[in-house]
């Protein structure tokens, strides 16, 4: 089993989910600059679409900064062919690891039978992640091929899935703490993760666990991780307009930055220009919207203030609005 820099992190160890439209090459720099976790991951790439003729848009996606290491590309498909080239392609970029989506309940993914359809074809996802290690041997390379999935699919699978993953000695094997059908809708239920490490002990494998779900902060992580043994835990919806989120990592005194509202919108503006300065030319700015409520919320007429944001077609207009709102207070923002 190739644990790669895995074995050097320390336990517990902190990382942050694959998002699609979050975690791309603007948001993950941004967040380095404020506060990187131990591991980054990029959002969700169809292996499939990595093997085809279009697939220059696509790398687009897996570009990356070595600032942002180790950083560990995220693939899906149901077609161990495809997944064998794409992580060849993904290790040849020079990736610190790979991870496989079996987990996403995305319709459009499930019809093609991978994220979480994975679930209901155990013997494919086996095929898929040899695929994926033969594809990381085609390069030459040696570099860790891990695991993202739920607890099951309509209800906890865990006794007969989990057991499959972890039989192809997979590095690591995130869990998301609620089956496909539950998506988000319940709260996370981190005794299952204490399951999966019972499992993992009991088959006596090396692979560690990551648990997904529900965590607010990074003192919330190490209850969840102490509570359930797991060896780390995955980051989601906290990291929304919170570039900060991992920030005691990193300060001398160990406590996290607690950034002040002109701080947050300085960077909500910069995390635009960003965003048009890489993805611009290949995706709209309306998905830059998406972080706006994050970032502007918890002050007096945050709610106005969004509303106007919104009418932003553009990083200029949206320094405009925000400056605009500033001078309102009586204040110069300077960006």
């Amino acid at each position: 089993m190739e644990m790669g820099f895995w074995k050097k992190l320390p336990r517990p160890f902190f990382v942050l989910a694959p998002m699609a439209d979050v975690t791309d090459a603007a948001f993950r720099r941004v967040i380095t600059d404020h506060g990187k976790p131990h591991v980054l991951w990029t959002e969700f790439v169809s292996a499939d679409g990595l093997c085809s003729p279009g697939r220059k848009v696509l790398q687009r996606d897996l570009e990356y900064t070595e600032a942002e290491r180790p950083i560990v590309a995220q693939l899906f498909s149901a077609h161990p062919d495809k997944m064998r080239e794409a992580s060849r392609l993904v290790a040849e970029l020079g990736f610190d690891g790979i991870d496989i989506n079996m987990g996403c309940p995305d319709r459009s993914i499930e019809k093609q039978g991978a994220g979480a359809a994975m679930m209901k074809n155990p013997k494919l996802a086996r095929e898929v992640i040899r695929a994926a290690k033969e594809g990381v041997r085609d390069a030459g390379k040696s570099i860790p091929v891990s695991v993202k999935t739920r607890i099951g699919y309509n209800r906890n699978e865990i006794a007969t899935w989990i057991p499959e993953i972890l039989s192809e000695g997979v590095a690591v094997l995130t869990l998301h703490c609620r089956t496909r059908k539950e998506m988000s809708l319940v709260p996370a239920r981190w005794e299952h993760v204490r399951e999966v490490v019972e499992i993992r002990d009991r088959m006596g494998v090396e692979t560690l666990i990551i648990g997904n779900g529900d965590a607010l902060d990074l003192a919330d992580a190490r209850a969840k991780a102490a509570a359930s043994g797991a060896d780390g835990v995955m980051f989601g919806r906290a990291i929304f307009g919170n570039p900060w989120l991992f920030s005691e990592l990193h300060s001398a005194d160990g406590k996290p930055v607690v950034p002040t509202l002109e701080e947050k919108l300085r960077v909500l503006v910069d995390h635009a220009r960003l965003y048009e300065k890489l993805l611009g030319d290949i995706k709209g700015f309306a998905i830059m919207k998406k972080h706006f409520k994050a970032y502007v919320n918890g002050f007096d007429h945050a709610k106005e203030l969004r509303v106007k944001l919104m009418e932003a077609e553009s990083a200029d207009g949206l320094e405009m609005t925000v400056k605009a709102f500033f001078e309102g207070r009586g204040k110069v923002l300077d960006i």
